[in-house]
């Protein structure tokens, strides 16, 4: 059964009791998974991105099998811009969704290759530019690559946060917005990882393992 606490509680709890219980959150995570950080093997912003896109609807451990042909092949943004479509659609087959994988990849190289040969975009604004990414995959380059402070709303940070009671909304980027209000920016980053990392280990989708959750005191949806 589930705790006495009512799961319209978080909804209720004052702005500045649910900022406190976020911090208290961050902190247990930080100490359970000190390591947490972006599984996608990446060498760079470029790599990171392309990985980011190829990571949509497939796990990390798939596209980490994939992206080593893959750069191999076309290790930059012009040789991506060149690929021919069908090479490039055999080669990110495995990742599903793979024809339009491979046009949002020839797309954002070819936006790469023209408007930012003369370095990486690190704003958000431009790398929104590009064709196949949005925030989530503008966040994971930002606050990767380039130490911005980022919350990076994938499938996990939505579950789990939406759990925690931290965020109240299905929208992506409202639990990003959320999730800002609630702590300092210099930890953003690190806590979406470890929510990640957290969604992974313990909080799956169709049974969360409360029973070894370590934030469960801090949970209103926890089950005992």
């Amino acid at each position: 059964m589930r705790t006495s606490r009512s799961d319209g509680a978080a909804g209720a709890e004052g702005r500045a009791a649910l900022g406190r219980r976020a911090r208290r959150i961050a902190d247990v995570l930080a100490k359970e998974y000190p390591d947490a950080g972006c599984a996608l093997d990446h060498r760079g912003p470029f790599e990171l991105l392309v990985a980011t896109i190829l990571a949509a609807q497939c796990t990390d451990e798939r596209v980490n099998q994939v992206t080593p042909a893959l750069f191999a092949r076309f290790p930059d943004a012009t040789s991506l811009a060149a690929a021919d479509p069908a090479e490039l659609e055999s080669l990110v087959r495995s990742t599903g969704f793979f024809r339009a994988k491979a046009r949002s990849l020839r797309g954002a190289a070819e936006t790469l290759a023209s408007r930012f040969a003369d370095g990486f975009p690190s704003r958000m604004d431009d790398l929104l530019t590009l064709p196949g990414v949005g925030r989530k995959t503008a966040n994971v380059v930002l606050g990767t690559c380039f130490g911005q402070p980022a919350i990076i709303v994938d499938t996990h940070v939505r579950r789990v946060s939406q759990r925690l009671g931290l965020a109240s909304t299905d929208d992506p980027d409202e639990i990003e917005r959320q999730l800002q209000d609630l702590l300092p920016a210099d930890g953003w980053t690190d806590f979406s990882h470890r929510l990640t990392f957290h969604g992974r280990r313990r909080c799956h989708a169709r049974k969360p393992d409360c029973g070894q959750c370590v934030v469960a005191g801090l949970c209103p949806s926890h089950v005992v």
